[in-house]
């Protein structure tokens, strides 16, 4: 049904995917399996017409295409049903599955009994006895996926992209996806099914696809494949960094967390995070890896105080209980937070480098309250300009005309303003160079060597093997391992992000 030959996409010069090809079969649910950042949506997003500069070339049906766009993409016959689900809550479900699509009677007016009916056909293909005129923000995640699905199914789509498909929903609306993929393949369509779930996998793909830091490794029939053996493929290339070779990690607990536990904003039964327990010494840089959906965020955000009505649990900082219950509770008690989002969360992009850093400790810069101390901001700036080498002309220069590693930069600047004891790094070297990661890579382990103690989330094994002193590992918002760096390997760490128990 659709080829990929010598496939191969960069951003700012750097390879995202390389040669690949691949095939994929009508009447077949084929797995793509890679870890975290191995190009799996990239990829994707091509075969939709998200990203429509590439190199190679797509076969869909025998022929040669180009897609100039999303909408090119699925009046062709390709639909993708992302993680992120792509509705409008306020619409009604008819309203959402012929959005860009309305029908119209012979007036021009919209045909809402017309497009209501379809709607109630498709709905009912999916065995979902639903009224179509009721609004999406009022449908749980699993029956919003359900209208995702219906979306495809009017778009009369060939090939059906689903990308983490059960990242939210009960074993029950499970059960019913995986019916519902059944009919689906009967029906002569090809799924295309993208999990870090190996049960799943073995549960209803026919076929597999492995990639590799933007490479295809392996391909097959999933009978013939065994959870040892695609985690062996997932995971066996060279690490491109080295181990970090100095223990600075003392005997003195800096950071103890106990039982700690988030609800689900939206499903009320479900946990984001469930018994969460652990320790962080001083001087430890302690990593967290887990695959799509396992927490990590989540965990770093309960740290920081951010949701203190769905979470719970206990946090000590050096021995002493804490109450946190809001970002500025974590400040007081020496826990900062750099975020994986620095854009969104970490900068004010159309303000200086000397605003963004001293935006944490602007009390300690004022007089009456009043009057922002010129001297001692700038006496700041110049300080971790200095100290973490920001490559900046000016001061007062906008951080938005900064690169991604200098604006990293700033807003760790920004935090170690406060002289934390505790700071949490979320995908800090997300979207950098090489050589803004190798220097941030020396900052943090100079700073535990200083006696911070540091949590550093990665989606990046290398990554965690390069830095961390030890690194806890989750799967779906809970511990699966406990590991000391120099006692694992990269093999050992995915088998744990895998599988729960």
């Amino acid at each position: 049904m659709l080829e990929a030959k010598n496939i191969s996409k960069q951003f700012s010069g750097i390879h995202a995917l390389s040669n690949i090809n691949l095939t994929l079969y009508p009447g077949k649910v084929n797995a793509i399996i890679g870890e975290n950042g191995a190009g799996k949506s990239t990829l994707m997003k091509i075969f939709s017409g998200v990203y429509t500069q590439y190199e190679g070339q797509i076969i869909y049906q025998g022929n040669s295409i180009k897609f100039s766009g999303t909408k090119d993409a699925e009046n062709a016959g390709i639909a993708i049903i992302h993680q992120e689900l792509n509705l409008v809550p306020y619409l009604s479900i008819a309203e959402n599955i012929f959005l860009g699509k309305e029908l119209t009677n012979s007036f021009g007016m919209l045909d809402k009994n017309k497009m209501n009916n379809l709607s109630k056909q498709l709905l009912e293909r999916l065995n979902f006895l639903i009224d179509p005129n009721t609004k999406i923000e009022n449908l749980k995640i699993g029956q919003q996926q359900l209208v995702e699905i219906a979306k495809a199914l009017h778009t009369n789509a060939l090939v059906i992209i689903m990308d983490e498909p059960t990242s939210a929903i009960s074993d029950k609306e499970v059960t019913n996806l995986f019916s519902i993929i059944a009919q689906l393949k009967n029906e002569g369509k090809t799924i295309v099914y993208i999990s870090h779930k190996f049960i799943e996998l073995f549960a209803i793909a026919d076929n597999f696809v492995v990639l590799r830091d933007g490479t295809n490794i392996a391909a097959g029939l999933m009978q013939e494949a065994t959870q040892e053996s695609l985690i062996q493929q997932m995971s066996g290339r060279e690490l491109k960094v080295q181990k970090k070779n100095l223990d600075t990690k003392s005997n003195i607990v800096l950071l103890s967390a106990k039982g700690i536990e988030l609800q689900h904003p939206t499903i009320k039964l479900n946990m984001l995070l469930s018994n969460i327990s652990f320790s962080l010494y001083k001087g430890e840089i302690l990593g967290i890896y887990g695959l799509m959906g396992a927490g990590r965020t989540e965990l770093m955000e309960v740290l920081f105080g951010l949701h203190p009505k769905k979470s719970k649990g206990t946090i000590c900082i050096e021995n002493e209980f804490k109450k946190i219950s809001s970002p500025a509770d974590a400040i007081k008690v020496g826990i900062a937070l750099v975020p994986e989002d620095r854009k969104l969360q970490g900068l004010i992009l159309n303000q200086s480098v000397s605003k963004n850093i001293s935006l944490s400790i602007l009390e300690k810069l004022e007089k009456w309250g009043l009057l922002l101390i010129g001297r001692k901001e700038k006496d700041l700036t110049e300080k971790y300009i200095s100290k973490l080498s920001i490559k900046t002309a000016e001061n007062n220069k906008s951080v938005e005309k900064l690169s991604g590693g200098n604006q990293q930069k700033v807003v760790l600047a920004k935090w170690l303003a406060t002289n934390p004891k505790v700071l949490l790094l979320d995908e800090p070297t997300r979207g950098i160079d090489i050589q803004a990661k190798s220097e941030i890579y020396q900052l943090i382990k100079n700073l535990s060597a200083e006696g911070m103690g540091i949590i550093l989330a990665s989606s990046e094994l290398p990554e965690i093997l390069a830095v961390a002193d030890r690194v806890i590992v989750m799967c779906e918002g809970e511990i699966t391992a406990n590991l000391k760096i120099n006692e694992t390997s990269e093999q050992e760490i995915l088998t744990y992000a895998i599988q729960k128990n």
